[in-house]
This record gives C-alpha cells, structure tokens and sequence, in this order.
C-alpha cells in the first residue's frame, strides 16, 4: 500500500505530465493557459507531498485549522479542523504549503523557484481574460515554463530521490511548431500587456545572474544543422533488474529519513524552549547519527557506493533529544 506522501508525489507527476503533453501537442489554441494551470496544480501537489513527508505522513498537517467564534465574541483556546463548502476538511494553499516546508520545517528553497511558481501563477490567474494568440506572451511562458520543469526536476531528486527515471520531461521548443518568422496579425490586449510587464519586471530581480541549479525563467536557442553520420550523441540503453530495487529502497529511506540537519534543527528549535545550536547540540546529535534507530546516510549517488552522503534524521529521534532539554507548552 502506497503512503499518503508517495500517492501525492505521484499525483504531483501526473499533473506536470500532463501540463507537458497539452504543451506538446502540435496543434493546441489552449496551451499556455493549460499549461500554467496544470503545473502550478502540480507545484502544489509537489509541496504537499513533502509536507506529509516531514510530518510522518500526518494527513492533518495539510489541513487548515482555525479558532472558532464563541457566543461571547471571543475566540476558542481550541483550534478545529476549518470545512470546505461540502463540509470536507479544507487544505492548506500552494503559498501556505511553501511556508510550513520553509519556515515550520526550515527546508531551504530558491527565492528563485518560489518567484517562478508565482509568475506562472499569474499567468494562470489571467488566463480566463484573455486566449494567447500573440508570440511575445507565447516565448515568455516558455521560457518561465522550462525554468519549471528544470526546478520542479532538481526538488523531486533532492526530496525524493530518482523517482523520475523513466520519464522525459521538455517542453517542446515553439521553433517545431509556430513560425518565428511570422507573427499573427493579432496584438496583445489590455491584460495580455499588464501580464508581459509584471513577468519583465519579476525577471528584472535576475538579470545580473549567471545560470544556476534553480532559476526563474530559462531560454531554448534552436539550430538547426544538418548532421554527418555517425555524429550523433551516444547512448546506452540498460536494462538492469536491480534499478527498480534501488529506486524502491532510495524511496523508503527518504520515506523513513524525512528531516537533514536543518530541518532538525529548526524543528528543536521549535520544540524546546531552551534550545541553542552550540557544542551541547552537536555533542548529543553526533552519537545519533550512528544509531539506524535516528539516522541514516544518504548517498548522493545511490547507485555509485563511493559517492558522497548525507545524514537524514527519523523524527523518533525527539525521544533522545526530550532528556536534554525542556519542551515548550
């Protein structure tokens, strides 16, 4: 039986396939627009899915919670669990899910990734005011859309681990199915144009750097040239029995492991009222590290033994840490 964190993560996927297959499609008058609301459900879905990880796979940590209104005007000690209209529970915001990760959990994500999750949401904001029929808004999503799928892909491998092996995710550059050369005779209107600034404006906070892991918004330059035999890029094609095992055990471990050190440490902090990152911390967490109980090494390579590793934390380790120091009430 799946976790609640890996049937969102797959959810998650789901939906940024699907954004990429609308977009690929040759002949679509939709597909920025899709475009932007498939995958902003998919950035949502993606932070929600480490949320449930952080958390144990508590489902009621994606739930909003609130104060309720007493008779006399004041407000319940007690928070309850806030319904939607059909009296479900109601779900935390993509906004509010990037803050518990960032701030409740003290996981560190781009100002990068955050700022193209917002601008692409613009996009889908806009997209019931206007069928993008104009190439500069087309190039501009593109750009802000690739850059998404280049940070959507670095997260899941961090997070997760190479869940996304067997998948190619691109977006197809317009060059294959819109001439360059030629631009529709239609011109942006009042809300097209407002979109195009705001997306200029956010973009204007990046100019001055250089390509990194995570970025707002990326460029496809298209050449074509006729190519020699034999020039082609190689490839090998595997077939190994034991991949699916490793990816599984990767999967379980970051299922097991959730919490690096700075996750830890911001969750101590949050917990204990006189705790301190000093040398009584590192003395007490150190022996934890060694103890499979608490802890266990992650390689960044899994399938490479000499790579390099990483120690990732089972929250149990609370137990350990409650004999040293005083909770909060």
């Amino acid at each position: 039986m799946k976790s609640r964190t890996r049937a969102m993560l797959d959810k998650s996927i789901a939906a940024m396939i699907s954004a990429i297959e609308i977009y690929n499609k040759p002949d679509f008058n939709y597909r920025e627009e899709t475009f932007s609301v498939l995958c902003i459900n998919a950035w949502e879905l993606l932070l929600k899915a480490k949320v449930l990880q952080l958390s144990g796979n508590q489902v009621n940590s994606l739930y909003v919670w609130e104060h309720r209104q007493l008779k006399n005007g004041g407000k319940s000690k007690k928070r309850f669990i806030k319904s939607n209209r059909a009296g479900n529970p109601m779900s935390v915001s993509l906004y509010e899910a990037h803050r518990i990760v960032t701030e409740d959990y003290g996981v560190r994500i781009s100002a990068a990734v955050k700022d193209n999750i917002v601008t692409l949401a613009e996009v889908r904001d806009n997209s019931i005011h206007f069928i993008n029929d104009d190439l500069s808004l087309a190039v501009k999503v593109q750009e802000i859309g690739t850059a998404s799928l280049q940070n959507y892909l670095r997260l899941i491998q961090e997070w997760f681990g190479p869940v996304l092996d067997k998948y190619n995710f691109y977006l197809m550059p317009m060059a294959f199915f819109r001439g360059f050369d030629s631009v529709n005779g239609e011109t942006l209107n009042a809300s097209e144009k407002k979109l195009l600034k705001y997306i200029k404006s956010v973009e204007k906070n990046y100019d001055g750097e250089n390509l990194t892991d995570y970025n707002l918004s990326l460029r496809i330059d298209v050449n074509f040239k006729k190519v020699k035999s034999g020039s082609g890029i190689p490839i090998q094609i595997s077939n190994d029995a034991k991949a699916p095992i490793v990816r599984l055990a990767e999967e379980e471990i970051m299922d097991k492991y959730p919490w690096d050190y700075d996750v830890l440490t911001t969750r101590l902090k949050v917990r204990y009222e006189n705790f301190k990152v000093n040398n009584q911390y590192h003395r007490i967490r150190k022996p934890l590290e060694t103890d499979e109980k608490y802890c266990r090494k992650r390689l960044y390579n899994p399938s490479n033994a000499k790579s390099g590793s990483k120690s990732f934390f089972n929250p149990n380790v609370f137990k350990e840490f409650d004999k040293h120091y005083t909770k909060k009430n």
